[in-house]
């Protein structure tokens, strides 16, 4: 796996993101990384839970804008294809953490943006560190980030997924757990890998079959609607890529980037 380091400690597996200098921009390999990842966990029968981290400053700065625009240089009856690729790809991933097996949790030490946020609300718990944050702000860029808003509604509710997904402002880790978003208050970062392992003991103890059941019945019997949701929201999400807005948001983004 070229962005992705699958570590196992006794009944633990641990996923860790790399791409450490783009902040975990979910790139076509990186999604395949995890899914691949999550592939192997579920063979091995000694793991019994999964932590979700990053081994850099972010937990995950969201879709690769830099992929987005390398697709709007394709010539134009190639571009939606194209588009509609990535985004299924990215609901495929979170429909992935969602049907795995295996308690998931996401140990989130910093920033996770847009569709970083999706994936750990993809995840079963999540446990923060004081300098996380957590926004969906796709708007912000032209874009429509509706594979994190389905999530976001179906984790919090409707009132939350729309202020956050129309005005683009985050979450402050502490205000994340207040709204029931976390395990438990926010922590150091020095602390967070410690917290993550006592969250999946905590889901190891149950008896494997009925874990396995519960999760089914939480994620797809309860959240049927919103599974259905992610294949709609990602044709969404890559049809508002033709739009100017988007271009005009993505070319901003790069450019800023670019003299940082």
């Amino acid at each position: 796996m070229q962005h992705l380091e699958l570590k196992t400690d006794g009944t633990i597996a641990w996923l860790v993101m790399g791409r450490a200098d783009k902040h975990a921009a979910l790139n076509p390999r990186l999604m395949l990384d995890i899914s691949d990842g999550l592939d192997e966990v579920h063979q091995d029968r000694r793991i019994r839970a999964v932590v979700l981290c990053s081994e850099g400053s972010s937990f995950c700065s969201g879709v690769d804008l830099s992929v987005l625009q390398a697709i709007r240089e394709l010539p134009e009856q190639e571009q939606l294809q194209q588009w509609f690729e990535y985004w299924r790809q990215l609901a495929e991933v979170c429909e992935m953490l969602l049907r795995f097996p295996k308690p998931i949790i996401a140990a989130v030490d910093g920033p996770a943006i847009g569709a970083g946020f999706a994936l750990t609300l993809a995840c079963d718990l999540i446990v923060a560190s004081e300098r996380a944050s957590f926004s969906a702000g796709a708007v912000q860029r032209g874009l429509v980030g509706g594979i994190t808003a389905a999530l976001l509604s179906f984790r919090l509710g409707t009132a939350l997924a729309a202020r956050m997904s129309l005005t683009g402002r985050p979450l402050t880790a502490i205000q994340a757990e207040q709204a029931g978003l976390l395990c438990q208050q926010p922590v150091s970062a020095d602390e967070i890998d410690e917290v993550a392992i006592h969250w999946a003991n905590q889901t190891a103890r149950g008896f494997p079959q009925a874990v396995q059941a519960t999760k089914r019945l939480i994620n797809e019997s309860i959240g049927e609607t919103m599974l259905s949701q992610l294949a709609a929201a990602a044709a969404d999400s890559a049809t508002a890529c033709t739009t100017e807005a988007a271009g005009e948001g993505i070319d901003a983004f790069l450019k800023k980037s670019r003299n940082e």
